[in-house]
């Protein structure tokens, strides 16, 4: 079943860097019905007072599709580009799911990278500030023996990269028999940086009756295997094929002064945003191109 989006750019108060949602058409699961605003969706009043704190307006397109069969306890699968309020989503979904009460692990949330991971454990905090929700990220980098600390004293949801988390189930810090969610946010890239395993590695040690809510920009062939083995009727909340089109009228050059090597830039359109790929052939030139950027004078303005 086809639903069309409204334009809603103003989801969050001064536009937060929201993607233009005018115009996308979303094909979704028979009965799902989008909820326009905040209030209609059941929330507990501290973890809504938390939302329009957090600079919320109204609900983004995803957001008014998604949040609700997640709070119901449906596995879902939702198609989120970054810019859509996806982490958000997540949040929010996050903080009216736990039970402050226990401290137990109850969500966990695996996501490709450290800083995606850092941004949605700060996003859970944030939204649950009238809370006493407790997040923690648990991502390489930091020290293992502070994740061990901060576990065994007990949090209510862990953000964290495959690898990490499951470092930490194999020490048995992280304890699964409490967790009733799992999110995996930007699957796509989880699979694109050969992770597959480790999300395995993770799944195969939580509770067989685990909701799953499955987050990606696209929807490989990989993507619908793992839907297939780790979910149950799940609610499809899709972006119609058509507008994923790459659609770019024209590329302009840049010129940095002082190199005296060719740059190579290459271009590609996600949804409503653009990616950038920059090849240097050293460390220099990379720094020199960082500096050059600040001079509008010899750069180039890519248009589409």
């Amino acid at each position: 079943m086809a639903a069309t989006a409204k334009g809603n750019s103003d989801w969050r108060s001064g536009g937060g860097g929201a993607l233009d949602e005018e115009n996308l058409v979303f094909e979704t699961t028979k009965g799902i019905k989008p909820i326009a605003s905040f209030d209609e969706m059941g929330m507990d009043d501290k973890v809504l007072r938390g939302v329009y704190d957090y600079g919320f307006k109204k609900p983004s397109e995803i957001q008014q599709r998604a949040v609700m069969p997640i709070l119901k306890g449906r596995d879902v699968i939702a198609q989120a580009q970054s810019g859509t309020g996806k982490t958000s989503m997540i949040a929010i979904s996050v903080c009216q799911i736990v039970n402050t009460s226990s401290r137990k692990i109850q969500v966990l949330v695996l996501s490709p990278s450290r800083e995606l991971a850092s941004q949605t454990e700060k996003t859970i905090q944030a939204i649950g500030a009238h809370t006493s929700i407790q997040a923690h990220a648990c991502i390489g980098g930091k020290s293992i023996g502070e994740d061990i600390k901060k576990l065994e004293r007990g949090v209510h949801a862990v953000s964290g990269t495959p690898g990490r988390v499951y470092d930490m189930i194999k020490r048995g810090s992280l304890q699964t028999k409490s967790v009733k969610l799992l999110i995996l946010d930007e699957s796509d890239e989880m699979l694109s940086k050969g992770l597959k395993d480790q999300i395995y590695d993770v799944y195969r040690s939580l509770p067989h009756d685990i909701q799953v809510c499955l987050i990606s920009a696209t929807l490989p062939q990989e993507i619908l295997e793992m839907t297939n083995k780790f979910m149950t009727d799940p609610v499809r909340i899709l972006v119609k094929r058509d507008e994923l089109t790459l659609e770019v009228s024209c590329f302009s050059l840049l010129f940095f002064r002082g190199l005296n090597n060719i740059t190579l830039m290459l271009g590609k359109k996600s949804g409503s945003s653009i990616h950038f790929v920059i090849f240097m052939g050293d460390l220099l030139s990379t720094k020199q191109s960082s500096s050059a950027t600040q001079d509008r004078r010899w750069i180039g303005l890519l248009r589409r």
